[in-house]
């Protein structure tokens, strides 16, 4: 059997702000838009990665959900508390002098971890933490 990872969906509270940071500092292309019962998908990915996508969706992506839910998960992502994306680079500092430039909101510059990784780290528009680090 062969499975590879083909999606990952990220949440965000503003698609326009979002695709600031993942078109235009992180370089991936829009691959759809698509809207439904009031909510949005953005899918994007790396141009070196034809089969991969990651996919911007509402905060809470069920029609049926009740308010104090939203409410809720609206709250876990605005603390920054929803999980994000490790992304990786063959020049991890190059990467953040781009997206930094871009005006991402900077968690962590460039460092090289006990663990055996040198990386960086931003927060999203919406406050996902996103990794970068370096191959």
């Amino acid at each position: 059997m062969d499975i590879n990872l083909h999606q990952c969906f990220i949440a965000t509270d503003d698609h326009e702000a979002s695709l600031g940071f993942y078109r235009d500092a992180l370089g991936f292309e829009v691959r759809k838009d698509v809207g439904y019962e009031g909510m949005r998908w953005v899918t994007l990915g790396s141009p070196a990665q034809p089969d991969v996508e990651l996919v911007l969706e509402p905060p809470l992506a069920d029609p049926g959900a009740s308010e104090e839910d939203r409410k809720a998960v609206a709250e876990l992502l605005s603390k920054g508390l929803l999980r994000g994306v490790n992304l990786r680079t063959a020049d991890v500092d190059a990467a953040f002098e781009q997206v930094r430039a871009a005006g991402a909101d900077v968690l962590q510059e460039p460092m090289d971890q006990p663990y055996g990784v040198r990386d960086c780290a931003f927060r999203d528009p919406s406050g996902n933490m996103i990794r970068i680090a370096q191959a």
